[in-house]
């Protein structure tokens, strides 16, 4: 998984890099952007005899579109095999949009949708070990012991050769705490808010403060919750909700949910992958009763969230690569996204607010998102990022560029931003799957960094082969969420998905 997602990083990098430092021709099909990106652009008229069109009569879209390009003496393959999905509607917009405000207000009202009722408590008394923790703890690691295995988490050598982890050290400390551990844990009941005070040490007078964070635990009827909100990075604000596990073998080994979509496409290279009929066996309820439980949570925020597209969940347990032996639990990923006018924000896999440069002084605005998984015994994880505040339309039924130049700047911009593969990859090979017109944030962080446009673009998902010396990476794109290229459908602008302009 990691090393999936090292290469898609790795990707996007490359050709974000690329896209900034490539000579800028004469007849230039990269825009300027910044200011320029953040306008008021030109309304359409509807020509005669299109009255009441559909967009993708207006836009001659094609239901599917098939093409292969190659370039860098057959190194570099773009092969597209799309469907193209547009709205169900005749004309589009331009909206002005904000970060929500994070108030008191807006805490509670998260706190409510999904613990309404529920008993929350203080992370920091809640976690304190009593010695019946430690004594669990200490078991564990002699048993590691005894079985020969002194790294169990994989810690692995520093530059010396000498072991990072030291299992008898580890012991020790845990034997030496666990005398002054207590019996039990006193919890600290506590409403969800900025500024909670607690002590790290026992008898401590000083305190620490949790100024724009909130860290806490939720005992409801179906399990119980880490609530972890973070404001520290404003105007981002980040909401974590993952349920506390009590199937570990070791609590202190790496555990995570993963998504599906990444072991389904990678058959035939050296990526991880199961088949689906491999990973329906871990799920025990039906996609419908799943969704609905999602939905229900996340209707009692208001903020014209919808279900954009679902995919499998599954549990893992340790650090080998997922097989069926380290699964624990399977459920159903479901991404969410707002809808304006009833037409929805593309999701991808970017998250946006990322920087040009490391040097940069800016404050970025990722994207607003909200992901949801559920398993047979209820919701297990949720993730929300940013909700925005949709204003008003800045530019009604606007103006479109037509398909054909669409594709004409994303065959040439495919080129462009990956030009230097073939310097390191003996070969390439995208796999185009889907070609989306949708809705899209853009802003410009030099002028202000939470506001900016809600914009229609052309977003295009797939997954790339790529085979280097030693190494054999295949991903057919079937179910990728990942778009390699982002085109503004109004002026034909590329716009960087990992940085959002």
């Amino acid at each position: 998984m990691r090393r999936n997602y090292a290469s898609i990083t790795a990707a996007c990098l490359c050709a974000c890099l690329l896209a900034g430092c490539q000579e800028t021709p004469e007849d230039s099909i990269v825009r300027e952007k910044g200011q320029a990106s953040i306008k008021e652009y030109e309304s359409a008229e509807v020509e005669s005899g299109k009255e009441g069109a559909s967009l993708r009569e207006q836009l001659g879209a094609p239901e599917h579109y098939k093409n292969q390009e190659s370039y860098e003496d057959g190194r570099l393959v773009v092969d597209t095999d799309a469907e193209v999905i547009l709205p169900k509607a005749a004309s589009l917009n331009t909206y002005a949009v904000s970060a929500k405000e994070v108030n008191q207000d807006m805490i509670d009202l998260l706190t409510n949708a999904f613990f309404e009722g529920d008993k929350i408590y203080h992370v920091y008394s809640y976690n304190k070990w009593t010695k019946e923790d430690y004594q669990e703890q200490i078991t564990i690691l002699k048993k590691y012991k005894a079985e020969g295995n002194l790294d169990p988490y994989e810690y692995g050598k520093d530059e010396n050769g000498e072991m990072v982890f030291h299992i008898d050290e580890q012991i020790a400390q845990y034997e030496a705490e666990m005398k002054e551990a207590p019996d039990q844990v006193v919890k600290e009941e506590v409403k969800p808010s900025f500024g909670l005070k607690w002590s790290s040490e026992k008898g401590t007078e000083h305190m620490e403060v949790d100024d724009d964070s909130f860290w806490g635990v939720a005992e409801t009827d179906h399990g119980n919750y880490n609530y972890h909100i973070s404001y520290g990075l404003a105007p981002d604000i980040t909401v974590k909700i993952e349920k506390r596990r009590e199937d570990l073998p070791d609590s202190m080994a790496f555990s995570a949910w993963v998504e599906g979509k990444y072991l389904l496409d990678g058959k035939g290279g050296q990526n991880d992958y199961l088949p689906e009929e491999t990973i329906q066996k871990f799920v025990d309820i039906p996609l419908a009763d799943a969704q609905r439980v999602a939905e229900e949570a996340v209707d009692k925020l208001g903020w014209d969230w919808k279900v954009y597209n679902w995919g499998y969940g599954l549990f893992r347990y340790g650090e080998d690569p997922i097989r069926e032996g380290n699964i624990l639990d399977g459920g159903y990923y479901f991404h969410f996204t707002r809808e304006v006018d009833g037409i929805p924000l593309t999701y991808t896999d970017a998250y946006g607010g990322a920087l040009e440069d490391m040097d940069s002084t800016l404050t970025p605005w990722s994207y607003e998102r909200c992901d949801v998984v559920v398993g047979d015994d209820g919701i297990q994880e949720v993730e929300i990022f940013n909700p925005y505040e949709v204003g008003e339309v800045q530019t009604e039924h606007v103006k479109l560029m037509d398909f054909e130049s669409i594709v004409k700047i994303y065959e040439q911009m495919m080129e462009v931003t990956n030009a230097d593969m073939a310097d390191f990859e003996k070969q390439r090979t995208f796999h185009i799957r889907k070609i989306v017109l949708g809705y899209s944030r853009i802003y410009d962080p030099t002028r202000d960094n939470d506001a900016g446009l809600l914009v229609p673009v052309w977003d295009f998902f797939g997954g790339f082969d790529s085979e280097m010396d030693d190494y054999l990476e295949k991903n057919n794109g079937e179910h990728s969420d990942q778009s390699f290229l982002t085109i503004n459908a109004i002026d034909g602008t590329v716009i960087n998905r990992d940085m959002g302009y």
